[in-house]
C-alpha cells in the first residue's frame, strides 16, 4: 500500500515538473518574436512647421509618452505596433511600425494638421426672457438728449465733488514717489533742491500751515479772556 502510494507521488510530481519546465520555455519564445525598437523623432504643424508641444502618443491604445516644448519625443515600440499622435488642435494621426525593422533606433518627423472645429452660434442677452426684455424696453426713458446727459455730467457740482474726493491714481503715486527718488539720488551728498515749482510740495505747505493754524487758535481766546479779566 505504501510502495503503490509513494509510486503515484512520484509520477504526479514528475508531470508537475515537466509541465513547469515546458510552460518557462514558452515565454523566451514569445520574447524572441518581439522585436523592441526606439522610436524618436519630432511632431510639426504641417502650415508653420513650427514643433507642437505636448502631444501625447499612444501605442497599440495605450499611453506612453508625451512629446517636450519643442515637440520632441521618444518611444519604446516593437515591431507592427500601431502609434498614435493626439493633440487637442490637430487631427489625429497613426504611424504603423513595419514588421522589418532590423535596427534598434529609428528617427521620424511627424506633420499634424489643425482641426478647425466649427461650433454653433450663441446668442447671449441680458435679459432671461422675452417678457423681461419688453418690460425693460417700454420703461426706457428716451426723453433725454444726449445735449441733456452731457449737461448732467458736466454739472459743476458734481466735478467739484469728485475733485474734492477723488484720490491720486496710481500711476500719479508712482511718478511721484519715483520723482523723489530720483531726486534724492541725484541730490545725494549735496543741498536738497528747492521746491518752489513743485505743486505737491506747496500742497503739503499750506496743508501743514492749516493744521497749525487749528491748532493755535484756542490759545488766542484763552490769553484774551485773561486780558479781560
Amino acid at each position: 500500500m505504501s510502495t503503490l502510494f509513494y509510486k503515484r507521488t512520484a509520477i504526479s510530481l514528475l508531470v508537475f515538473v515537466l509541465s513547469l519546465s515546458w510552460a518557462f520555455g514558452q515565454v523566451p519564445a514569445e520574447k524572441k518574436k518581439k522585436n523592441y525598437l526606439q522610436l524618436s523623432g519630432v511632431i510639426l504643424d504641417q502650415d508653420s512647421l513650427t514643433p507642437i508641444p505636448f502631444v501625447s502618443i499612444m501605442v497599440n491604445d495605450k499611453g506612453r509618452a508625451v512629446s517636450d516644448y519643442y515637440g520632441f519625443f521618444t518611444v519604446v515600440v516593437s515591431a507592427g505596433d500601431m502609434v498614435q499622435f493626439l493633440s487637442a488642435s490637430h487631427k489625429t494621426r497613426f504611424y504603423k511600425v513595419d514588421d522589418t525593422c532590423s535596427l534598434k533606433h529609428y528617427y521620424a518627423i511627424q506633420v499634424l494638421t489643425k482641426d478647425t472645429i466649427q461650433l454653433p452660434v450663441v446668442d447671449v442677452y441680458p435679459w432671461p426672457s422675452k417678457d423681461e426684455f419688453k418690460r425693460a424696453f417700454l420703461s426706457l426713458d428716451l426723453a433725454s438728449t444726449d445735449y441733456d446727459r452731457a449737461d448732467k455730467n458736466l454739472n459743476q457740482q458734481a466735478l467739484t465733488y469728485i475733485e474734492r474726493t477723488m484720490t491720486v491714481s496710481g500711476s500719479e503715486a508712482y511718478k511721484n514717489t519715483m520723482q523723489n527718488y530720483y531726486t534724492k539720488v541725484y541730490t545725494a551728498g549735496q543741498q536738497p533742491q528747492i521746491q518752489l515749482m513743485n505743486p505737491i510740495a506747496w500742497a503739503q505747505f499750506i496743508d501743514s500751515w492749516r493744521k497749525k493754524n487749528k491748532k493755535e487758535k484756542p490759545k488766542t481766546k484763552v490769553v484774551n479772556k485773561l486780558n479781560e479779566d
